[in-house]
């Protein structure tokens, strides 16, 4: 038996992780819950799993009387505060955005092993967590898909060595339409993906090729694999959710239907296999698996994050930074669609690099990121 600290429990990996350990309660046990500010998501998700620690960032008005015998945080540090009162073997990391860096920082000082769905604490302070991890001796397990995907196909390896990493992508919502379409897309077109089932944030990033991005840039720091030994392959069907060439020729891929559940609980299982209970692969039933590179013309997120990772010296901070900043401005319909590679090349061009020796440093970067974006935006 295993606890697990669910970070970011009330989002679409929070609740798929939660359906994984329902589904294997001899396995694991949820002994903490933690979300930014959807407090009825969380009591909803308190009542059933029954955790010992629970943390909203924005406190509510008051907990259910039924509620307060669990040990509760509240406040900018609540989630790190609560993953050193619940000393959870596992910490599933699923927080959106730079915010989960602190908290991925913190679980690697207080919990075994950390499972990594937050893709941006590895964009933004990649340096900072890989040196963590290996100083304190933690496992770091990926999540999200594409890198579980990686890590299953290196497991395989069996001595031979990798070569080149191929990170498939759907495409996104966007993935047809023209430049101009592409410019005034609007908040419900872009949340429209066609394979998988995400938040919002990571909805847009998927539909302006960013995601894809950052995941080079996650998978640099995760299997230290330089840039030009990474490909983005657009594979429209999300069968495949990616591939390793290794030295002596030989291609590995990873496939299965588009389900979270899957990597979600290989990470947990880790090193053994557990089942989730998903739809399986039927061969047959496939018309075809189609394959073809990024249109950085109509897309060129991609382009601005292997530029970010191959600058260094905080780049991808300012890259991350930026784009959040205005992929909440387009949420919230202030900014079209087309604003978001703009403010993002803005910012690159006009930041003040620093190699960040620490997360206080991180934090200063993504601000002076996120006010070169509202100026682009002329907010």
């Amino acid at each position: 038996m295993r606890t697990v600290a669910v970070l970011g429990a009330t989002g679409s990996i929070g609740t798929q992780t939660l359906d994984v350990i329902e589904k294997n309660p001899d396995k694991f046990r949820a002994s903490l819950l933690s979300a930014s500010s959807d407090a009825e998501g969380l009591f909803r998700l308190a009542r059933i799993h029954k955790p010992d620690v629970c943390s909203l960032i924005r406190q509510p008005e008051s907990i259910p009387d039924d509620l307060k015998n669990i040990q509760w945080f509240f406040g900018p540090t609540a989630t790190e505060d609560a993953l050193k009162a619940s000393k959870a073997d596992d910490a599933l990391c699923a927080v959106v955005g730079i915010a989960g860096l602190s908290a991925v920082m913190c679980a690697l000082d207080v919990c075994e092993r950390v499972l990594l769905a937050n893709k941006e604490a590895l964009v933004t302070g990649g340096n900072l967590v890989m040196e963590k991890a290996k100083k304190r001796k933690k496992m770091l397990l990926p999540v999200d898909s594409e890198h579980s995907a990686i890590f299953q196909c290196l497991e395989a390896a069996n001595g031979n060595e990798a070569e080149r990493i191929l990170l498939t992508c759907s495409g996104g919502a966007l993935r047809t339409f023209s430049k101009e379409e592409i410019e005034h897309a609007s908040v419900t077109d872009v949340l429209k993906h066609p394979t998988w089932r995400m938040g919002g944030k990571i909805t847009v990033d998927c539909a302006s090729l960013m995601n894809k991005g950052l995941e080079v840039i996650e998978a640099h720091h995760l299997f230290q694999m330089p840039a030009d030994k990474i490909d983005v392959v657009i594979h429209p069907q999300s069968v495949i959710h990616s591939m390793v060439e290794f030295k002596d020729g030989a291609c590995l891929a990873q496939l299965g239907l588009p389900d979270m559940r899957g990597p979600i609980g290989y990470a947990m299982g880790y090193p053994e296999r557990i089942s989730y209970e998903g739809k399986r692969l039927d061969f047959k039933a496939l018309s075809s698996l189609t394959f073809d590179t990024p249109d950085t013309e109509r897309f060129p997120c991609i382009m601005y994050a292997y530029e970010a990772l191959r600058c260094g010296n905080g780049a991808p901070v300012v890259l991350n930074g930026a784009n959040e900043e205005v992929v909440g401005a387009f949420l919230k319909g202030e900014v079209k669609f087309g604003e978001i590679p703009r403010a993002v090349r803005y910012a690159l061009d006009h930041a003040v690099y620093m190699q960040p020796k620490s997360i206080e440093e991180v934090y200063a970067l993504d601000d002076q990121a996120r006010k070169l974006a509202r100026r682009a935006l002329g907010m």
